[in-house]
Formats: structure tokens, C-alpha cells, sequence
């Protein structure tokens, strides 16, 4: 008898190997294809609390909300569309496409172009910045990437010295600004390409990204569908991996979504990061105790725009969430309630 039982249940393993729409957290993550086409399962195919979704979708609604999914284990167990939005449309990332600079500014590295802990100088020539010329020279991308430049872009562009205000030695304060629109410059001037192309060959192409860049103000910002944004953040669920390829050096990566200076213990580069016991916000200089969104996993990991563009990572649950939409309230700013009351929902939903 025993060993009839064991053979059913070998059986059982390999007829669920062999299947891979009945599987919950597979070993071997799922990557969608260049296309349309990707695996769905259903909440309660996941175990979830099918009971939460009205809410969670009401509350959504409420907040303005133009595109929501909910990934996991790389298939899509939530996509939903609402004020006219479409799988189509298109819609901006916001601040979040900060996140694509770090992605790229990794790539650069990794192909040898630049080195983040060399001078910018090195790359944009002296005289980019109102600084003086030793403090310029001090100033290096991780210093960019992690907000502690001491700079302030005051027009929200690198066209001139003159909106590159110099304001604190490099490393001695966090101060959240556009500092990435420079990155997007060195990484130009390093690899002799238009920033546009190289993020399509790199990164755009490769993982199947139907998006493109514009200017505002002279700072190059990002527009896409939201199954675009998904899949970035499917990339970033896999360590910089996709499909068995890895985009982006897994090890800076880990350096991107972890806390990267003492200052502001809830920032990567360019990414922000929960579960810390301090946290500060843009445009102010109070240390907040605790995480940034006491509600979610510890170890998640968020790329953040005005107006709730938002990108949630959670490891340890292995999903991805992106919420694309107008702003949730009265802030347009990337920070609010609206973090703490989506979780809250999301909570009830997988738990």
C-alpha cells in the first residue's frame, strides 16, 4: 500500500510538471513571449481570497485609476482597464521611469562604457555644473543614481550649467530631484548612441517593451501600454534576468533595490525600498521611522511616479503589481495614502 501511494503521488507531480496553467509558484519562472500573448491563472487558481477583488477594484476606480495588474510567478492573475483605458493605451511612467535609468546606467557598465564610482567629468567635461571645479570632480553616477550628488536641477534638465545647481558637497545629503536626466547624457556621450536606441537594443527590444521616450522641459520621460510596465517589473522580479538572459548584472542590481547610502535608508538607485527602519520623501528633509509602506512585504522593492505610477516587487510573494492612472488625490507628488490603502486591499486579496 505504501508504495502504491508513493507511485500516485510521483504520478501526480509529473502530470503537474507537464502542466503548466494548474501550477502555483513554479520552479522555473514564466516569462511571456515578444507579443500578445501571455499565460493568465485566476485568483482562486492562485489560493486567493476571491471575496476581495469587488473591493479592491472599487477602491481603485475611486482613485482614478486607468490600468491595474497583479503578476505572479509570471502569469497574470489580474488585468483590469477602467475610464476608457485600454490593453492598448498608452500612459506615462512618471518619476517611475527613473527606474529605467538605473536599468540602462547598469547595462552601460556592464558593456564597459562607464564606471559609476568614475567623475561624471569624465564623461560630460568640466564645467557641466555650477560647482566648483573640485567639487565637480568629486561628483560620480552613484552619486546620481542614490540622490546624493548635492545637486539641484533646477529647470529638470542638464542643457546648462546654469540649471545644475550646486548646492551641497557630493555624499553629504539626499535630495530628491532630476538628476537622472544627466545619467541619460553620460550614458549617451559614453556609448556614442541616441539614449533612444541603446534602451531599445538593450533593454526595450529584448524583453518585449512597447513604449517610447519624449521630452518635457528637456528631460527625457517614458510613455508605454501597461503590460509594458509589467514586464519591467517581471525583469526586476528576476534579478535583472529574463527568460535565462541576464539584461542587467544581477549583483548591481541587488545594489539598485537595496538600501545604497545612510542617508535615506529607503533608496536604491533610483529605486525605493521598503521594510527599512527609516524613510525620507522628496522635497523634505525629516527621517520618517519605519518602512514607506507599513502595510506591504518588507522586502518589496517600488519604482515610484507623480500622480501613483507605480511598479510594487514583492520577492517573497513572487508578484508584481503596476497601477497606471491620474492622481489618486488631492497630492500629485508620488507619495500619499493611497500606498497604504491599496495595500491594505492587496492583503485581503493574497492573503
Amino acid at each position: 500500500m505504501r508504495r502504491l501511494t508513493l507511485l500516485f503521488t510521483a504520478v501526480m507531480l509529473i502530470s503537474c510538471s507537464e502542466d503548466d496553467s494548474t501550477m502555483v509558484n513554479d520552479e522555473k519562472a514564466y516569462f511571456p513571449g515578444n507579443g500578445d500573448n501571455w499565460k493568465e491563472t485566476s485568483v482562486s487558481g492562485m489560493g486567493w481570497n476571491e471575496k476581495a477583488i469587488a473591493p479592491l477594484l472599487d477602491f481603485l476606480e475611486t482613485q482614478n485609476t486607468k490600468s491595474f495588474m497583479v503578476i505572479a510567478d509570471g502569469k497574470i492573475v489580474m488585468e483590469n482597464y477602467f475610464r476608457g483605458h485600454t490593453r492598448n493605451s498608452v500612459w506615462q511612467w512618471a518619476n517611475a521611469d527613473k527606474t529605467l535609468t538605473a536599468a540602462m546606467t547598469g547595462i552601460a557598465q556592464q558593456e564597459g562604457y562607464i564606471d559609476i564610482n568614475t567623475s561624471i567629468t569624465n564623461y560630460l567635461g568640466q564645467g557641466w555644473t555650477t560647482a566648483p571645479s573640485d567639487k565637480e570632480t568629486a561628483i560620480t553616477c552613484r552619486h546620481l543614481l542614490n540622490m546624493t550628488s548635492g545637486l539641484d536641477f533646477t529647470a529638470g534638465v542638464a542643457d546648462s550649467p546654469q540649471s545644475v545647481r550646486y548646492d551641497y558637497d557630493a555624499g553629504t545629503t539626499w535630495n530628491y530631484n532630476n538628476t537622472d536626466c544627466a545619467l541619460t547624457d553620460i550614458v549617451s556621450a559614453a556609448t556614442g548612441q541616441r539614449w533612444e536606441d541603446y534602451f531599445s537594443e538593450k533593454l526595450g527590444d529584448p524583453i518585449g517593451m512597447n513604449g517610447s521616450w519624449y521630452k518635457v522641459n528637456g528631460q527625457k520621460m517614458y510613455k508605454s501600454d501597461t503590460r509594458s510596465m509589467a514586464r519591467f517589473g517581471l525583469l526586476a522580479l528576476n534579478n535583472g534576468n529574463w527568460n535565462g538572459t541576464q539584461i542587467i548584472d544581477s549583483s548591481y542590481f541587488t545594489e539598485c533595490t537595496s538600501s545604497s547610502q545612510d542617508i535615506n535608508k529607503s533608496f536604491g538607485y533610483l529605486w525605493w525600498v521598503n521594510g527599512q527602519e527609516s524613510h525620507m520623501l522628496p522635497k523634505n528633509d525629516y527621517i520618517f521611522p519605519g518602512s514607506i509602506v507599513l502595510s506591504a512585504p518588507d522586502d518589496m522593492y517600488m519604482a515610484y511616479g507623480d500622480m501613483q505610477q507605480r511598479i510594487y516587487v514583492v520577492p517573497s510573494l513572487n508578484i508584481v503589481v503596476v497601477r497606471m492612472g491620474e492622481a489618486a488625490d488631492e497630492s500629485t507628488t508620488p507619495f500619499s495614502g493611497f500606498d497604504e490603502q491599496l495595500w491594505v486591499r492587496l492583503n485581503s486579496l493574497i492573503q
